[in-house]
């Protein structure tokens, strides 16, 4: 299960069959108030549920159901992992170091050609 609220095609239809349903009750009103007879106090309550059903029928289309999501969720909290074991003077060698060089020469390329010939760099890394 995920914590994503429901898709907006979903919800669309879903307030559009509560419109329509409402619509439907105002019509059925509206004929109870019309073809019903003796006319009595029930009218009223047909003519008065035909003229506001149309107000409660937009209200309930425009509005957004809630969502009950707490929000996202921060995937480091379900990944915890042992630490490993410290060992002395051992190097680090879960660290990975990332150098930029503007001056467009790939380092890369220079490492592929001689990797240990140092001399021929001046501090920049460049050759």
């Amino acid at each position: 299960m995920t914590s994503l609220p429901q898709a907006p095609q979903d919800e669309a239809t879903g307030r559009v069959r509560r419109y329509v349903l409402t619509m439907v009750i105002r019509m059925v009103c509206f004929g109870l108030t019309l073809f019903v007879t003796p006319y009595g106090w029930y009218t009223w309550v047909f003519a008065i549920a035909t003229a506001v059903l149309p107000y409660i029928a937009v209200v309930f289309a425009n509005a957004i159901s809630p969502t009950t999501t707490s929000g996202a969720e921060s995937p480091t909290q379900q990944l915890s992992a042992p630490t490993p074991p410290a060992v002395a003077d051992a190097p680090d060698h879960s660290t990975i170091t990332i150098q930029e060089n503007r001056s467009g020469a790939d380092p890369v390329q220079d490492h592929a050609h001689d990797p240990g010939d140092e001399s021929k760099r001046d501090g920049d890394g460049k050759a």
